[in-house]
């Protein structure tokens, strides 16, 4: 299958569906972390009618997460409406996607805000954690998913994640400030882009 992994530049989703024998191409802003020759740096929602069978996209979450949404508003209680803008923004990319002329889709994003249900109007169909994957680790992530079914776990280590100290858990939310710390939160599981290819790479 010819697999779009769109706003991934490190290559994790990509190279697992590759070693599975697809065709898979990622596309973003940046350029590939790993140098490969099959990322396409630019806008991905330029080539998404390019023939693709499945697409996996990981748009920005900056400002749909419902982490985020106290900055919606200013101290004083008004609208931030720089913040309301890019949240507008944000959710336009997010439609590029899910309405992609594609037969098979997985948006995926953290658990979104009410401000941005309201505008993308799909629920998402499952929420996974890295320890229903093999990692040791907890952070919540939601698949919006059409033309697939829902990932299946593969290796649950809940009982022994929820067994470690917080710090040593939920090290993805605690990553330290910095210039990269959002490619490290947004970075996708080994174990989930695994599954993807080995449970969506027959269909």
């Amino acid at each position: 299958m010819r697999i779009l992994v769109a706003c991934e530049s490190s290559g994790v989703v990509r190279e697992a569906f590759r070693s599975f024998g697809h065709d898979a191409w990622s596309a973003d802003v940046l350029p590939a972390d790993d140098g490969s020759p099959h990322h396409i740096q630019g806008d991905a929602t330029k080539i998404l009618g390019d023939g693709w069978d499945m697409l996996i996209a990981h748009p920005p979450c900056t400002y749909l997460t419902n982490a985020g949404v106290r900055w919606l508003y200013n101290a004083d209680g008004t609208r931030n409406e720089e913040r309301w803008e890019a949240m507008r923004e944000g959710a336009k990319l997010f439609l590029a996607f899910w309405n992609a002329p594609v037969e098979r889709v997985c948006v995926e994003n953290p658990v979104m805000h009410r401000y941005g249900k309201e505008i993308i109007r799909a629920s998402f169909a499952q929420s996974v954690q890295p320890y229903d994957f093999g990692h040791k680790e907890v952070k919540r992530t939601c698949f919006w998913l059409r033309g697939l079914p829902r990932l299946e776990p593969t290796t649950n280590l809940k009982q022994e994640t929820m067994s470690l100290p917080y710090k040593d858990r939920a090290k993805v939310h605690l990553t330290s400030p910095g210039p990269n710390r959002w490619k490290i939160r947004s970075k996708t599981y080994r174990g989930i882009a695994r599954a993807m290819a080995q449970q969506w790479g027959g269909r």
